[in-house]
């Protein structure tokens, strides 16, 4: 019966006289929608625009009307056999708007005026005594006059407001429908009713309080500002009396969008003063007092205890020095008398010389000592029996060429080494790790094969010496460290005055530390005082200078001044000694410093990893096997020693061999101590 009513319309919707009303609202809002699409980029971005003190615009939403009260004399001529008694509905309100506020303040005005409807429909009655359905619905329409007090309470886009509500009846249409006797379904309605109530009130005053939520919709350059408020209001019944006569009022509840316009005042923003920001370096050199320009060392080189294979196959890499039988009472890089002299700085193909003569070295001692045995296992990724295989290579070879009884050599085959270089931290390096874990690993108990003071079966092979000449000793660079320099500088130069003011420029340089030797500063000079400037140049094109001053002076080595060198090596990603090495360093190592002497502990990694990562990864390594040298010295009562600890990562500069094969990589994992004779004092 209800949805019946609604399919008939109260009054012709083209012919109604609020039609143009809302053509006129439609066509605002298009305008104001059209002028929300301004760019802001049409105005000067150094200009800001506050909002406008006069906003204009419309605004529209849903009011949900609740009727009280009862009405029963709908018209003069027409009184309902029952009286109505609550109800509800949902009308329309639309209107243009003028609002007034001041930004950062708390009271503005506001006025609407719009088309309200108080639409609604009340609860259907029964008719005694054939208790028949009674529908009542009315259309009460208003022009309001709403002007109230806005107040914004914490001076920001919420606000609240108040004030009354004046409203002018334009349409008071009900509608009564009595619906027939449920018994007989099919009977239509029995009474009809539409007219316009009796004792309309034409002019309502009653009052309104609300909050609202200013949201801009255009940017703060842009001086046309556009803003979209939703609110919600309250309309009580004081007041809303529709008639003059029975006891039917109204309430309302009324939520909606408004959409305001207004035209900004400009704002000057002052101009922005860029103060460069100096960024925080530490620029430190340090320099030998004095130094060598060579130097005769005795060097320890480890050994490592395995024999890497190739992929795909079981015989010894041709890398691997292999000898004839009859060339083996020549061979004699484990013999006492030692080597040439040969030139050891840089990259080091003499020590991996060295190492590819492991095989021939293992089998010289066991000549040497008929009481020594090993075993020895083939670790492959392949098979336990390809392993084996691999262990086999390797003890044909000694039993073929060095002539050692097979029953001294043991092999065995498996999948995986006990120590793993594949590391969750190698992800990015998986076919480089895999290919070293591809080795025969060399075990024995037998002291005269392995290193001092340790035994067991994962003991290194005992360590070899050779003698030579370093052109240029370590101790005898500059080095030049710029703290944070990589983060503030995208290259930097250096710049080497002399006492005469004739300037040297080096670089640009891009990573953190740069070294040089002391001779390519002193040129054809022996000694010399220099200023050291560091330029460093920003991004943003800024030049950072810091000064610092140095002395240098050089001496002739004596005939009989020889330094030492000792090699340690650490496992993958690891920056703590190993066991082996802790007794090494205290026992073998720190004895041979000379009272006065100067220490240079230089720590390097592999290329597995970030380049960064890497290069703390060394400086912990070196820092690791300083302070084991440092509590020995202590334990001993010395003082006298200086001791400096460097990191250069996987710098190839540096980098004391190439990273292509296994055992580079191994050796690269390492740290290496030079001992000097005389105190060399760095100055920083």
């Amino acid at each position: 019966m209800k949805n019946n009513i609604y399919q008939e319309e109260f009054i012709s919707k083209m012919n109604h006289p609020r039609r143009p009303f809302l053509l006129s609202f439609q066509w605002v809002l298009i305008v104001l929608i059209s002028l929300s699409g301004l760019q802001p980029a049409l105005y000067a971005q150094e200009t800001e625009y506050i909002n406008p003190v006069w906003r204009f615009g419309v605004a529209g939403g849903a009011n949900f009307n609740f009727y009280g009260g009862s009405t029963q004399q709908l018209s003069e001529l027409f009184r309902s056999p029952v009286a109505f008694e609550n109800g509800s509905g949902v009308g329309l309100f639309a209107g243009p708007l003028v609002e007034y506020y001041r930004e950062n303040t708390r009271l503005g005005f506001m006025l609407q005026v719009g088309y309200d409807s108080k639409k609604g429909e009340f609860e259907q009655q029964l008719l005694s005594p054939c208790n028949c359905p009674a529908d009542l619905q009315t259309d009460l329409v208003y022009i309001s006059v709403e002007p109230s007090l806005r107040f914004s309470p914490f001076r920001s886009n919420f606000y609240l407001f108040a004030g009354p509500r004046f409203a002018f009846n334009l349409n008071n249409i009900y509608r009564y429908e009595q619906g027939p006797d449920p018994s007989l379904p099919v009977q239509e309605a029995s009474d009809k009713h539409n007219d316009d109530l009796s004792n309309t009130n034409n002019t309502v005053i009653s009052m309104q309080v609300g909050a609202g939520y200013d949201i801009p919709l255009t940017s703060v350059n842009n001086p046309a500002k556009i803003m979209l408020s939703p609110f919600v209001s309250y309309h009580p019944t004081f007041g809303q009396d529709p008639r003059s006569v029975e006891t039917w009022n109204v309430s309302t509840v009324r939520a909606g969008l408004a959409l305001k316009l207004g035209m900004g005042e400009a704002k000057p923003v002052p101009q922005k003063v860029i103060v460069p920001i100096i960024p925080e370096v530490k620029f430190s050199v340090i320099a030998p007092q004095n130094f060598s320009s060579e130097r005769n060392v005795r060097e320890t080189f480890p050994l490592l205890n395995y024999v890497f294979f190739n992929s795909g196959s079981t015989d010894i890499p041709d890398r691997y020095v292999l000898l004839e039988k009859d060339g083996v009472k020549d061979f004699k890089y484990d013999r006492e008398e030692g080597f040439e002299p040969l030139n050891t700085t840089g990259r080091s193909g003499r020590q991996m010389a060295a190492y590819y003569n492991v095989l021939n070295i293992l089998g010289d001692r066991m000549q040497k000592d008929n009481t020594s045995s090993v075993t020895l296992i083939g670790n492959s990724e392949v098979s336990v029996q390809d392993g084996q295989a691999m262990a086999v290579s390797v003890k044909q070879y000694l039993v073929d060429v060095f002539g050692i009884d097979a029953s001294r050599i043991a092999s065995e085959g498996r999948n995986n080494p006990k120590v793993k270089s594949e590391q969750p931290r190698g992800d990015s390096d998986l076919a480089l790790l895999r290919e070293e874990d591809r080795r025969v690993t060399i075990e024995s108990d037998s002291p005269t094969l392995l290193m001092e003071f340790k035994n067991g079966s994962d003991v290194r092979l005992k360590p070899i010496e050779f003698r030579s000449l370093q052109n240029t000793p370590f101790d005898s660079y500059v080095w030049f460290d710029v703290d944070q320099g990589t983060n503030a500088f995208s290259s930097w130069n250096l710049e080497v005055a002399d006492a005469n003011g004739q300037t040297q420029t080096y670089g640009p340089y891009s990573n953190r530390e740069v070294s040089m030797p002391a001779r390519l500063i002193l040129r054809d000079k022996t000694e010399g005082q220099y200023k050291i400037t560091l330029v460093g140049h920003t991004p943003n094109g800024m030049k950072i200078r810091k000064d610092t001053t140095i002395n240098l002076k050089m001496y002739k080595v004596t005939a009989n001044e020889e330094g030492s060198r000792f090699s340690i090596l650490y496992e993958f990603d690891e920056s703590q000694a190993m066991d082996m090495y802790e007794k090494y360093l205290t026992d073998i190592v720190a004895p041979k410093i000379p009272a006065g002497g100067s220490v240079r502990i230089h720590g390097y990694t592999d290329i597995v990893g970030e380049e960064e990562y890497n290069r703390q990864l060394s400086l912990d390594r070196a820092k690791n096997a300083k302070k084991i040298i440092e509590n020995s010295l202590m334990k001993a009562g010395r003082n006298d020693v200086k001791i400096y600890a460097f990191g250069f990562g996987e710098l190839e500069s540096l980098s004391q061999f190439d990273n292509q094969l296994p055992e580079e990589r191994f050796y690269n994992r390492s740290v290496i101590i030079d001992i000097y004779p005389k105190y060399n004092s760095g100055t920083k």
